[in-house]
């Protein structure tokens, strides 16, 4: 393995990458809020440079006996504020560029909505649909042994994302176990609830979406909704809006997009758990992807991966409210025509950050060796989410900037003001 610093800036080709777009506009929301909060030049340097960087070569030995070799990461991006956290992602265009970049959002989500958290991101490039369960094993405990040195309760607590599961922390929670010589609960959060994991966990990212729609809106009741990325966010937080009055049009996946005036959210997720995809759902009619962002909707919901939503497209776009589930849904080209056009945009760092809540509990209630009700767990996502939400409007209204732009001031804030506080060793 090798521990590396990723540069600030590159030039060629890997700039077309979906990896160091994601970079570059972590790096442009950083230099922003920069600005804005008057941080000098060795802060700003500091704030934009991953504390570690980790690389490290996966081998895993298929069914048919044959090796492959795959490259997976971790990145630790900011230790300031307590441990690292972040998920870990298994998909075939993860690179380093993009772990940066999440591990980046990370540090600014966490901040943003009060736990004492640093940011890190984790990824290993693979498409996990290729993979039997036993492989998928063999994959995540190979990778959890090469990150050990990095992972601990106590310094850094991986957690699912996209193309991982509750399954998926459970092998790398035995794995570290067992290298450990006893059972270590807290070294990932978005585990099994037998386990150690909490209540509420695996619908907490949706949860929050949804908690922050309704506050955007105010009246939930026939407003209507297209959701982009119908899976483990996308898929329950349409379900939630639903069930909280809105009107769900139009939904996507990777197998298509489907379009009817009143979508029977609960039907269609079960077609896709038959079916494993939303393509073919007889009671909708097929749109394309282009045409479920461009529809004249309420509320769009980006809920996939990063970079959707772009110079390209953005003025096409006619929703008045965008809540991104996803993380990096928006360029920074998009976010300034999106403003022009009057358009509000929760941003990820806010609209998302359910997730996160719910593994600091998780972690909270791993140290302690307890667990609180689905209830009160409910409760405390939703006293933080509303906080941050009221905290992140109140500074938009007073200073007259965007919602992302009063998010990452306030995120980025705190963090530069820890590391006035704490100091610089030696």
């Amino acid at each position: 393995m090798t521990i590396t610093d990723f540069p600030t800036t590159t030039s060629g080709i890997r700039d077309l990458t979906p990896g160091r777009q994601a970079l570059d506009a972590a790096q442009s929301q950083l230099a922003e809020a920069v600005r804005f909060l008057g941080l000098d030049d060795g802060l700003h340097r500091m704030l934009a440079t991953p504390r570690r960087s980790l690389t490290v070569s996966v081998p895993v030995r298929r069914e048919d006996g044959r090796m492959e070799v795959v490259q997976g990461y971790r990145v630790q991006h900011n230790l300031t504020r307590g441990p690292a956290k972040g998920g870990i992602r298994f998909h075939p265009h993860t690179d380093l560029a993009e772990v940066t970049a999440l591990a980046m959002w990370m540090t600014w989500k966490c901040a943003l909505v009060g736990i004492p958290y640093g940011g890190a991101k984790g990824g290993v490039a693979v498409d996990p649909g290729t993979f039997t369960s036993r492989e998928l094993e063999r994959l995540t405990r190979r990778y959890a042994n090469e990150i050990q040195p990095l992972i601990g309760p106590e310094r850094d607590i991986p957690a699912p994302d996209v193309g991982t599961d509750e399954q998926t922390m459970a092998w790398i929670m035995d794995t570290y176990s067992v290298h450990s010589g006893y059972t270590v609960p807290g070294v990932v959060t978005g585990k099994p609830t037998l386990l150690g994991g909490s209540h509420g966990r695996s619908g907490a990212t949706s949860r929050g979406v949804q908690i922050v729609t309704l506050a955007a809106l105010g009246s939930a009741e026939g407003r209507t909704v297209a959701v982009q990325g119908f899976g483990k966010v996308g898929g329950p937080a349409a379900q939630f809006l639903a069930e909280a009055g809105c009107r769900v049009v139009a939904v996507s996946d990777a197998s298509g997009a489907v379009y009817a005036p009143n979508l029977d959210v609960t039907d269609l997720r079960a077609w896709v758990a038959d079916t494993g995809g939303v393509a073919g759902y007889p009671r909708a009619d097929a749109i394309s992807h282009d045409e479920l962002l461009e529809l004249d909707v309420d509320v769009l919901v980006p809920a996939a991966l990063e970079g959707v939503l772009t110079e390209a497209n953005a003025h096409r776009v006619k929703a008045r409210l965008i809540v991104e589930g996803a993380n990096g849904p928006t360029t920074p080209a998009a976010d300034r025509i999106l403003a022009a056009q009057g358009t509000t945009v929760v941003p990820d760092i806010l609209a998302n950050a359910g997730g996160v809540i719910v593994s600091y509990l998780e972690w909270v209630q791993n140290s302690q060796a307890y667990s609180w009700s689905a209830d009160e767990v409910e409760l405390k996502l939703r006293d933080l989410m509303l906080g941050a939400y009221r905290e992140v409007t109140g500074l938009a209204a007073d200073r007259g900037l965007t919602l992302r732009q009063a998010a990452h001031a306030i995120g980025v804030g705190r963090v530069a003001e820890a590391h006035r506080l704490r100091g610089l060793y030696p």
